[in-house]
Parts: C-alpha cells; sequence; structure tokens
C-alpha cells in the first residue's frame, strides 16, 4: 500500500520554559467575523468584503493604514465607503470568543502575553481592551510597519517581550499567520474557529483546534512541562 507524505516541513516544536503566548487577536481571541457581517448586511457579503480586505494586507508591503485599506475593500466589493465607516464606529461592539476571557486568566498565571495584529495602533488597542486582560506586549501592524505575514511584527513582538521564538508560542486565526510565524522560527498553534481551509502552501501548525478551550494544556503538553 502506498503511503501519502505530507509535503510540508514539520512544523517548529517549543522548547521548555515556553514563557510567552502570542495572540492573533481579530480572529483568534475576538469574534471579528460577527461584525463585518453585521455591516455588510449578510455573512456572504461580509466574508466578500473581508477576503478582499485580506487579500489588500498580504499585497501592500510596507504598511498602508488599516481604515484605507478596509474602505478600499468595501468600496471594491460594492458596498460603498459607508460600510467601513459604519465598521469603524461599531468597534467597540467585537466580542471576545466565549471561553477567550477565561482561557487568557488562565495562562496569564503562567506566560507572559501578547498580540500581534493587523490593526492600527488605535483600533488595536482599542479591540484588545475589550478582553480585560493587562497584556505584556501588543503590537500592531501599524507599529511594526508591515502587515502579518510579514516576518516584523512577529519580531518585534518577541523583541519587546524579550523572549526567542522557541521560548514562544503563537496562536493564529488565520493559516496565513503560519507563513510569517515559521519565517521567524515561532511555533503557531492554528484557532480554526470557523472551519477554514488552509491557503496552497501553508506551511503545517502544531496543532489545530475549534476552540481555545484545551489551549492551556496544549501548550503545557508541548513543551514537556506538567
Amino acid at each position: 500500500m502506498n503511503t501519502i507524505l505530507d509535503p510540508r516541513p514539520q512544523p517548529v516544536q517549543p522548547s521548555a520554559p515556553v514563557e510567552l503566548v502570542l495572540f492573533d487577536l481579530l480572529t483568534a481571541l475576538l469574534d471579528s467575523w460577527t461584525l463585518w457581517n453585521t455591516v455588510a448586511g449578510s455573512a456572504e457579503r461580509g466574508r466578500t468584503w473581508r477576503m478582499a480586505y485580506l487579500k489588500a494586507t498580504y499585497g501592500c508591503g510596507s504598511y498602508r493604514p488599516y481604515e484605507t485599506l478596509v474602505e478600499e475593500a468595501a468600496i471594491e466589493v460594492g458596498l460603498g465607503p459607508q460600510a467601513a465607516s459604519s465598521l469603524e464606529a461599531r468597534w467597540g461592539e467585537l466580542q471576545p470568543w466565549p471561553e477567550a476571557k477565561a482561557v487568557l486568566a488562565q495562562l496569564q498565571k503562567r506566560y507572559k502575553l501578547g498580540i500581534v495584529t493587523n490593526c492600527s495602533e488605535r483600533l488595536g488597542r482599542m479591540a484588545a481592551d475589550l478582553l480585560g486582560v493587562p497584556f505584556d506586549v501588543i503590537i500592531t501592524s501599524e507599529q511594526a510597519g508591515f502587515y502579518k505575514p510579514d516576518p516584523a511584527p512577529y519580531r518585534l513582538a518577541l523583541e519587546v517581550a524579550g523572549v526567542a521564538p522557541a521560548n514562544a508560542v503563537f496562536v493564529a486565526g488565520s493559516a496565513y499567520d503560519l507563513f510569517g510565524t515559521e519565517k521567524v522560527g515561532l511555533p503557531t498553534i492554528w484557532h480554526n474557529r470557523i472551519g477554514l481551509t488552509a491557503p496552497d502552501g501553508a506551511p503545517a501548525p502544531l496543532i489545530t483546534r475549534p476552540t481555545l478551550e484545551t489551549l492551556a494544556s496544549d501548550i503545557a503538553s508541548l513543551a514537556g512541562a506538567d
């Protein structure tokens, strides 16, 4: 019987001790999908708008204002600039995933916590505040000068935290993060909440989970902790 081998390289494993857990913000910790869909008028239109925006961030190179990219994507898909204005006005309505706050509180007892997000400084910090947890480091694409999956935002977060990549874990909300974290040597877990398909060529994550509920035990087991 022929065995089909996964051609992707094996994921980078963390080294004990794990000192830092970094998160994508707008999909790994917060349910931004619901707000985008509500503003757009339907799930289909919301996802189309979101995909247009994501395509722009992945292709724009150095940082262009987040709000500008969101507006340009809204215009591109026929929603008009008012959709972007409405999204920004309702930004405070973003909701954490149901278990997110409890999981963060659990992790905070053992690790430094941080965020690496494709967002402006203002909106990124506003969104992070919705989680009610004092993060040790918050890096936005505006601060880093590039959007993920460029390596710069991940590297800046590690530098600010003073932690080596092998002693950290990144929790992605999108498989596109895997392209960037692999370049940095940053072990990555994928919180695939809505069942997305990884893009062609995406490196394999260490673990894929549909919720954050097992995150603490997953991280502890990866580094061989008790």
